[in-house]
C-alpha cells in the first residue's frame, strides 16, 4: 500500500492540485505505484496467488486507462509514459 504522503505527492505531480484525483494521469500514476509495491511483495512471497491475481487486475486496469488516454489525447499519453518510464 502507498502512504498518504506519497499518494499526495503523486496527485500533486500529475493532477496539478490535490483535488484532481479523477484525471487519468493521476489514476495511472497511482496504479503504477501500487503495482511496484505489489510486485515486490509477489517476488518475496512466490506462493501468494491471491496477491498475484490482484496484481494482474491492477495491470489490466492501468492498461485500460492508458488505452483511453491514448485514444482521447495522444500528447498527454506520451507525457505520462515518459514521466513514469513505461513502454520504452
Amino acid at each position: 500500500m502507498i502512504s498518504k504522503a506519497r499518494k499526495a505527492e503523486v496527485v500533486a505531480q500529475f493532477g496539478g492540485s490535490a483535488a484532481n484525483t479523477g484525471k487519468p494521469e493521476v489514476q495511472i500514476a497511482l496504479l503504477t505505484e501500487h503495482i511496484k509495491a505489489l510486485s515486490a511483495h509477489c517476488e518475496q512471497h512466490r506462493k501468494d496467488h491471491h496477491s498475484r491475481r490482484g496484481l494482474i487486475m491492477l495491470v489490466a486496469k492501468r492498461k485500460n486507462l492508458l488505452g483511453y488516454l491514448q485514444k482521447n489525447n495522444i500528447l498527454r499519453y506520451r507525457e505520462v509514459l515518459a514521466q513514469l518510464g513505461l513502454r520504452k
